[in-house]
């Protein structure tokens, strides 16, 4: 099965790999499917980026889904995704 492309925010970060994912139970994938998250779920998460030219090059990571933990400015978010060990890198440097 192939995994969920999710769109997130980069820049809500709660950790050096763990990025912000959701307020509710589901969360609508690149295809517009609707994704029920769960603890463990693997996916692929992206948000748009461009190259130096201005050309689409959206930033991409791979990771699981985690329940949030943390009780602080990010506690109202209910799932976090917890980046792999590759990190956030560009689309094109993945091909």
């Amino acid at each position: 099965m192939k995994k969920p492309y999710i769109y997130v925010d980069f820049n809500e970060m709660v950790e050096q790999n763990l990025v912000l994912l959701s307020q509710e139970d589901t969360k609508v994938d690149s295809t517009g499917k609707l994704v029920s998250l769960y603890q463990g779920l693997e996916i692929v998460i992206y948000m748009d980026d461009l190259d130096e030219s201005g050309s689409k090059d959206n930033l991409i990571a791979e990771g699981v889904v985690e329940k949030n933990i943390h009780e602080d400015w990010s506690a109202h978010v209910k799932w976090c995704c917890r980046i792999d060990r590759c990190g956030i890198q560009h689309e094109s440097d993945k091909n």
